[in-house]
């Protein structure tokens, strides 16, 4: 049975009528047209549909709608302001830090979340906080240098 749920999707409200068992993957994709977040295994464990509800990572195509209702919900199309990209979009691109960019938006929500929490991590601290990523192009070492350099370049700026 369709209900309706309010959601601040990177800063604008956002009511959606819908089932309350459907993934936010398929709402954000489908119904809102936010196309940034990728469906990858469907599974929860190689994180390409990684988002932030309210400043965590979740991934989206394991987290049904309800969970979801009266949250605020950043995905990568809700980090550049302006014209103007996140730092951490600027560190990927400064460092290379993706080839097909299946997986780059959800590595760098992961990013924002972590720099957040560790403005200067540790290259363990990095691998671990991104070792459920999934990179099929094996990207890897661009990806660390990335987060390195967003750290480096914006430490709590980074938010």
């Amino acid at each position: 049975m369709s209900r309706e749920f309010v959601l601040t999707v990177n800063g604008r409200r956002r009511t959606v009528n819908t089932e309350p068992d459907r993934l936010l993957l398929e709402v954000l994709r489908e119904d809102l047209g936010l196309t940034g977040t990728k469906f990858g295994c469907g599974e929860g464990q190689c994180a390409a549909c990684t988002v932030l509800l309210d400043g965590n990572t979740v991934m989206s195509c394991q987290t049904p709608l309800s969970e979801a209702d009266g949250r605020t919900i950043t995905t990568i199309e809700g980090l550049a302001k302006e014209d103007r990209l996140h730092p951490v979009q600027e560190a990927f691109l400064a460092e290379g830090g993706f080839q097909c960019g299946y997986c780059t938006s959800g590595m760098i929500l992961a990013t924002v979340a972590l720099l957040r929490q560790v403005p200067d991590p540790t290259e363990a601290q990095i691998r671990t906080w991104l070792g459920g990523h999934l990179c099929r192009c094996c990207g890897y070492p661009k990806i660390l240098n990335a987060v390195h350099h967003a750290a480096a370049r914006t430490g709590k700026q980074a938010q």
